[in-house]
């Protein structure tokens, strides 16, 4: 079996397509359900033994234990494709795949912020940490994900704590706050600003989260089930915040955008949540309420998108949104930290496949000492049928000689063995013991088995 990575992010696609290929909460819990479907030994394709999926505003990504890469990346592709509704012919030229040490070191990088559209944003960590909650709600997530999600979410905390990476970016809710800002001080620009939040997902709950701490005049939170609006409307009011909730719909929507200054969206909506009518609608309202001409500033941090492309084009209207976010990173200045941060994904991704593989040959080494086990004790029966006078003392002695004499001869191999087992190819060294003492693979498949039941 083979660790396997296989995703498209905002490095690898347009956003336009990240946009399609979205997958909504319940999708990602279907999409799951068929890559373990699709582990039958019968048919030709890729046996997956564990998936989990990490998708977010700039990623969709697919970890899965397969018996075979080639196998494995093809049968992932089509349901990727299958559960995206975008067609595999469009969605295959911006699919990368990773296996193995490069899957680990690529899924670490991830969790330091690393490949994150904002260098060193935090969100991530609790991304990943809801993925793999996602994946054993599923119960697709067995040992080999949930410990290496586990160490990604370690690895994460690690260079954030040890590093200045924080420094190298903020999250996409500041980053997009900068840009409508046109300036660094977003909290001078944002203070006294009325704010509108539509959603109360994670997301939202940050931007909702980061604009109270600024110090808005009043902070709106629209959402389609109002009791969730209404508990983030509570809780930012118990920091000291002015929050209220209101329930999405047209007219409550145009309202208080005629009166908002700033709106940030981020829903798990398959269409548009604002359209281009509707901000149009709210910008007149908005003027003859208003006057004056400051724009009304919209952040669009859904994925697909909930605010009308077109919005852009609507004067009195500034709209930031994923593909701006996108563009205005390209440019953002690297810190020094990154370096470091660089240099512990390396450390970690050494030291996780050092174990793996140390771990890989230990069912060998068992299966090769239960062998000499079998050996000895029948060498010790068939010593009995020839020397049936032998007292006990006799008899034990010589069957702690023999043991003895097999415990020096493997120790030394067995100790190298699983040393050399740790170095880059160290697979190989599990497969030269099995042919070179004749072991029966099913011998070490069992033992290693038994070992995950223990687990």
């Amino acid at each position: 079996m083979t660790l396997l990575v296989l995703g498209l992010s905002h490095r690898s696609a347009p956003v336009s397509l990240l946009e399609r290929a979205a997958l909504a909460p319940d999708d990602r819990g279907k999409l799951l359900r068929d890559v373990l479907a699709a582990a039958d030994p019968v048919v030709e394709g890729a046996v997956v033994a564990e998936a989990a999926v990490l998708s977010t505003c700039n990623r969709i990504e697919l970890y899965a234990e397969v018996d075979r890469f080639h196998a494995g990346v093809s049968e992932l592709s089509t349901l990727l494709a299958r559960h995206s509704g975008v067609g595999i012919e469009e969605l295959k030229p911006f699919l990368y795949a990773h296996h193995e040490d490069r899957a680990v070191r690529h899924l670490f990088s991830v969790a330091c912020g690393l490949d994150s559209m904002v260098v060193g944003e935090g969100q991530i960590l609790g991304q990943i940490k809801g993925a793999l909650a996602h994946a054993q709600d599923e119960h697709t997530a067995g040992r080999l994900l949930n410990e290496l999600f586990q160490q990604a979410l370690r690895v994460g905390k690690r260079a954030h704590s040890e590093t200045g990476i924080d420094r190298a970016g903020q999250s996409l809710v500041t980053f997009g706050l900068q840009q409508l800002a046109e300036g660094p001080d977003v909290a001078e620009w944002v203070r006294g600003k009325r704010a509108l939040v539509i959603g109360a997902g994670s997301m939202s709950s940050l931007a909702a989260a980061t604009l109270a701490r600024t110090g808005v005049a009043e902070l709106v939170i629209a959402n389609r089930t109002l009791e969730r609006a209404e508990r983030l409307a509570a809780g930012l009011g118990q920091e000291g915040g002015k929050a209220r909730a209101v329930p999405i719909n047209a007219i409550s929507i145009t309202a208080e955008l005629a009166l908002a200054d700033l709106v940030v969206s981020c829903t798990g909506a398959s269409g548009l949540v604002l359209t281009a009518d509707a901000v149009a609608s709210a910008l007149r309202e908005r003027a003859r309420l208003r006057g004056g001409d400051e724009p009304l500033a919209l952040l669009d941090l859904a994925m697909p998108r909930d605010v009308d492309a077109a919005v852009h084009r609507l004067p009195g209207a500034r709209l930031a949104d994923i593909e701006s976010l996108a563009a205005a990173s390209a440019d953002a200045p690297m810190a020094a930290d990154v370096d470091a941060v660089r240099r512990i994904v390396d450390d970690e991704t050494e030291a996780l496949g050092a174990a793996r593989r140390a771990a890989h040959i230990t069912p060998t080494v068992v299966a090769l000492r239960a062998m000499a086990s079998d050996v000895v004790a029948a060498e010790l029966a068939r010593l009995q049928g020839r020397l049936p006078d032998l007292d006990d003392k006799e008899r034990a002695e010589i069957a702690r000689t023999v043991r003895r004499v097999v415990d020096k001869l493997l120790h030394a191999p067995t100790v190298r063995v699983k040393e050399l087992a740790g170095e880059p190819g160290g697979d190989h060294y599990a497969a030269a013991l099995r042919q070179l003492f004749d072991l029966d693979p099913r011998t070490a498949a069992a033992v290693r088995t038994r070992e995950q039941e223990r687990s």
